[in-house]
């Protein structure tokens, strides 16, 4: 049974989820994006995610100080992992992920785990585009993509 709290964002209404005290869930949709078992109900960790994501659509947070759960297959954890050491305002390629986690042909298999990310923003899949530095599918849309990406460069020194 997880906790879920509709958070509404400067990018549209994000469901956040948590399971035993860490963050799960950052999804784009709100309540279309509950599943069965999910309960509406906030708690000190939603709130806590809501205050930080408020923080970082303000330009005041460049990193998330959440306990994270995002659950899936080690190759994605280990993308995931990879993904919170881009730094705020930087962008890398699928390929650069991929050599990163020791796995430099992976670049597709990369793109997937990028696609399977449960935690948007907070895990940042939205920092990685293509080798030509053009701008990939994102699950909020491409619009979103773009619009975290000035985010962070207008806030950038």
């Amino acid at each position: 049974m997880a906790n879920a709290f509709v958070y509404v964002s400067p990018v549209g209404e994000l469901l956040l989820r948590e399971e035993g005290q860490a963050l799960t869930g950052v999804h784009f949709g709100g309540q279309t994006a509950l599943r069965e078992g999910d309960r509406l109900e906030e708690s000190l960790l939603l709130r806590q995610a809501a205050r930080e994501l408020d923080e970082y659509f303000a330009g005041e947070r460049r990193r998330f100080s959440l306990p994270l759960a995002p659950k899936g297959t080690p190759f994605q954890q280990k993308v995931w992992a990879a993904l919170l050491e881009i730094p705020y305002g930087e962008t890398r390629t699928y390929g650069q992920i991929a050599a990163a986690i020791g796995q430099p042909t992976a670049c597709r298999a990369v793109g997937m785990a990028n696609n399977k990310n449960p935690i948007a923003i907070v895990v940042p899949c939205h920092r990685v585009v293509g080798a030509n530095g053009s701008l990939t599918g994102y699950a909020g849309g491409l619009s979103v993509k773009e619009k975290l990406l000035q985010l962070e460069q207008e806030e950038t020194p």
